[in-house]
């Protein structure tokens, strides 16, 4: 671990980032030059002790969690999060065609600037990697999931409360869906490995699964249109527009309302309620 050449690593991205190129809104009254270390701090997920200590060449070695999250953090290109691997003392993650924790900055500098819309990034075996405040107050925080769990195709069968969020009567074409989209990821995604282990497990655990398995259904196709049950706020219908990267390793997906709807109006009483709870 390079201890110096970390610090001012560190130190020269977050100067040069500035609030609103990672979401943030930037008051009048600043005086610091790019982002505060709190707020470094705050999007990585550690404490703001633990960041300054790094900057300040008197933190241990960051996990490979917590340098993952420093490089989203910090919106690094994919060379810049490589070289901040070798300076923390880990090898650097594979790139190409393989899967990665490393959100593409493309997608995040887009995420970024949602406000108004509920929007997530996710792969293609539909593990949650990042989520705009409206997307968790919709949904929940679909990034806080471990293990095969991670995957919504996994959670959809073997998680009852995944059910609660999607009206009963659209269950069957909605795990039909999930499944088709498995088999397609199975044979065409970028994490084919991972995606032959939850085969695997659902096939062992979820007759369900095992039947609609066998109807040979393949797709890649995204809901494009579905409603959603908000444990307050009750049926949310959504429209799903997608943006993707290369080889669709990853997908931005952005949820609308119409305008003029109810569900519409629920969106915007929720965005001011999550307003209100992200302000001291």
């Amino acid at each position: 671990m390079n201890k110096k050449e970390l610090a001012e690593f560190l130190r020269h991205r977050r100067e040069t980032l500035r609030p609103r190129d990672v979401g943030l809104v930037e008051g009048p009254r600043r005086r610091t030059q790019g982002l505060r270390r709190e707020e470094v701090a705050q999007l990585a997920g550690m404490s703001t002790d633990y960041y300054a200590r790094l900057e300040q060449q008197r933190a241990p070695q960051p996990s490979v969690q917590i340098t993952t999250a420093l490089a989203r953090a910090l919106r690094l290109t994919l060379d810049e999060r490589d070289h901040l691997f070798v300076l923390i003392g880990h090898n650097a993650p594979a790139r190409f065609h393989r899967p990665s924790e490393h959100v593409c900055p493309t997608l995040m500098r887009v995420l970024d600037r949602l406000d108004d819309s509920p929007a997530m990034v996710q792969t293609d075996l539909f593990d949650t990697l990042a989520m705009n405040p409206l997307a968790v107050a919709l949904l929940g925080d679909q990034t806080r999931h471990t293990g095969l769990a991670r995957s919504g195709y996994y959670r959809w069968f073997m998680d009852p409360a995944e059910r609660l969020m999607v009206p009963e009567e659209t269950h069957e074409r909605h795990g039909r869906a999930q499944a088709a989209r498995l088999r397609a990821a199975l044979t065409a995604g970028n994490d084919t490995p991972r995606a032959a282990q939850i085969l695997a497990e659902l096939q062992e655990h979820s007759p369900e699964f095992v039947r609609m398995w066998e109807l040979q259904e393949v797709a890649q196709s995204y809901d494009d249109c579905k409603t959603i049950l908000h444990p307050e706020l009750g049926r949310i219908d959504v429209d799903a527009q997608l943006l993707y990267t290369e080889y669709r390793a990853q997908t931005l997906v952005v949820l609308t309302t119409r305008p003029g709807t109810e569900s519409h109006s629920k969106l915007e009483l929720l965005a001011v309620i999550g307003h209100q709870q992200l302000t001291p």
